[in-house]
């Protein structure tokens, strides 16, 4: 089977900087798979991640996500191909405050074109799988830690998406809420979902992943196979 996501020998370099980002990164990531990218602070995790999902392009090398050369697509289309075919979740969720739960989740869906009554029922089925159908009213103030990061879940898969990409997802809250923010990872890729997940916590990222790969001063350092796909 072809890899969905599959780098090869890519760097990055950001204008000023002393040393690069990223230096010849070759990867390749199997679909339905949650991977786990790790390593200290600075060491190209984000960049990554971002050069992945379309929203920053490498220096050199290719990147090829679902089929798709991400890093030839000009700024309008990284845009169209994010909203069909990327999801993201940040540490700090960036919800939209002045907007209910539920039209939060709807954006994405009308930004990407979808019939208002299909994308009507699929927002509120999703609310409803993801424990969130008696808050759809609420604005995301209102709402716990735990709760903003379902929402922000919630609100990246409404599309679809062939990848998710979660950067820091469970840095913002406590280990409870943390481990629920997992679990849910978890039960999206029992459907069929395939996750890249950037973290700082080599427990959870050992108890969800089923491959840890650990970057350091912008290269992969190691690379391990921790459970089999079910």
């Amino acid at each position: 089977m072809d890899p969905i996501i599959s780098l090869r020998g890519v760097s990055k370099r950001y204008e000023g900087a002393a040393e690069p980002a990223l230096t010849g990164i070759n990867l390749d990531i199997e679909a339905g798979t949650i991977t786990a990218i790790m390593g200290p602070s600075g060491c190209g995790k984000s960049t990554l991640l971002n050069l992945v999902g379309a929203l920053d392009r490498p220096t050199a090398g290719e990147i090829v996500l679902d089929g798709v050369r991400v890093d030839r697509l000009s700024e309008a289309d990284g845009a169209r191909f994010r909203r069909r075919k990327v999801g993201f979740v940040f540490q700090f969720f960036h919800l939209l405050e002045d907007l209910t739960v539920r039209e939060n989740v709807a954006v994405p869906a009308a930004l990407a074109g979808r019939p208002g009554s299909e994308a009507d029922a699929h927002v509120d089925d999703l609310l409803a799988q993801l424990g969130l159908a008696a808050m759809r009213d609420r604005f995301p103030a209102t709402l716990s830690g735990g709760e903003r990061q379902r929402l922000a879940i919630a609100r990246a898969v409404v599309n679809g998406p062939a990848v998710l990409l979660a950067d820091e997802p469970t840095g913002a809250l406590d280990r409870r809420n943390g481990e629920h923010a997992l679990t849910l990872l978890e039960d999206l890729n029992r459907r069929g979902q395939t996750v890249v997940l950037v973290t700082h916590d080599e427990a959870l990222a050992r108890q969800v992943a089923h491959r840890v790969v650990h970057l350091l001063d912008g290269s992969i350092a190691a690379d391990q196979r921790m459970r089999l796909v079910a």
